[in-house]
């Protein structure tokens, strides 16, 4: 008979391999009377959906420099939190983010509240947020999981139900490991133990503090789990953008609506975005030339193909919004805008 899973040994490995992120309190720290910021928290938890920590790392720092509280972001220009949020992508997570700023301020007097369910009705904050908020800033014994958690249960007892039919029996299990102290501490140490040592391919099983209690290390089937239904073939949609350049080197571009895929983050003139590929249409007569490749792009359901046109206007064009020269900043455009920007200006 194999031994149970404990909190207490996977604490003890966290302790000395937790990794070093700039919104978390190190467990030395967590001793000596550190506690988390709960900002920091939230913040790192709506940029971490669906990206990577290596990509969300620079944004955050960044992020926290512009507006370290809460009430800073609260205050914060719409249009300025959206750019610096640009290449991060899930645009609504931005807006979202914003929204829930200035409710914290405006109805909580800037105090995150500490039980899910209040959390749960703040902009943006969905059952996993609220229940990583919950545990990681305020200790409390919420069960946290993410991706990575879902792997390590689904090897630690063997689960081959696949996902994600598997997440309503991965979280039970996960529920009933969690401890009721240390909790955000244990919160961490399964994501970190799932992002370290459980990878998905080649798990370092003899690195694993759980190792002597997994039944799939016993049974020899970690590289076969956690098991996932078929992914849906992502259709392919087609689009033209077209990027207007001033002899004075302003460009034109507008405001996407707040609603719908990149909502209200400025890009080029454009198509719609369609299986079929679409008439060309500029926003005046020009001589426009096309860049000799498209851009590729792929957002969470669909692959895009765009066109890219491109063509000069005189200074005094006055129907059409231009961004003066000094003023416009590519990097401030959301990741497809950024390689449409780049095969315009490919074109000599």
């Amino acid at each position: 008979m194999r031994d149970r899973p404990s909190s207490k040994s996977l604490l003890a490995w966290y302790d000395t391999n937790a990794r070093v992120l700039p919104w978390r309190v190190a467990p030395s720290d967590r001793k000596l009377g550190h506690i988390p910021d709960p900002y920091r928290i939230w913040l790192s938890e709506i940029m971490l959906q669906q990206t990577t920590v290596a990509a969300v790392k620079s944004y955050f720092l960044k992020f926290t420099e512009l507006w370290p509280t809460v009430f800073d972001l609260a205050e914060a220009d719409d249009a300025d939190v959206m750019a610096g949020w640009a290449g991060l992508g899930y645009y609504a997570r931005a807006r979202n983010l914003l929204k829930c700023a200035r409710v914290v301020v405006a109805e909580f007097g800037g105090q995150f509240p500490q039980d899910c369910d209040r959390l749960q009705s703040l902009p943006g904050i969905g059952p996993y947020t609220s229940a990583a908020l919950a545990s990681i800033a305020f200790d409390l014994p919420e069960t946290v999981v993410d991706g990575n958690v879902e792997r390590v249960m689904a090897r630690l007892f063997d689960v081959h139900i696949p996902l994600p039919t598997a997440k309503a029996p991965l979280t039970k299990l996960a529920e009933g490991l969690t401890p009721s102290k240390r909790a955000g501490d244990y919160a961490q140490a399964v994501m970190d133990l799932g992002a370290t040592v459980c990878t998905p391919k080649s798990p370092s099983c003899n690195l694993c503090p759980w190792r002597m209690c997994c039944l799939a290390n016993a049974r020899g089937t970690m590289t076969a789990l956690p098991k996932k239904l078929p992914k849906a073939k992502k259709p392919t949609r087609q689009g033209i953008a077209f990027v207007v350049r001033r002899t004075d080197g302003a460009v034109l571009l507008e405001k996407r609506p707040d609603r719908g895929l990149l909502g209200g983050m400025m890009g080029w003139p454009g198509s719609d975005w369609t299986e079929e590929a679409p008439e060309m249409i500029p926003p005046f007569q020009a001589d426009w030339v096309e860049a000799p490749e498209e851009v590729r792009h792929t957002f969470t359901h669909f692959h895009l193909r765009l066109r890219v046109v491109v063509a000069t206007a005189a200074p005094d064009r006055s129907n059409c919004h231009f961004i003066e020269q000094i003023d416009f900043r590519p990097m401030d455009l959301p990741t497809v805008m950024r390689k449409v920007w780049n095969a315009a200006v490919s074109l000599k």
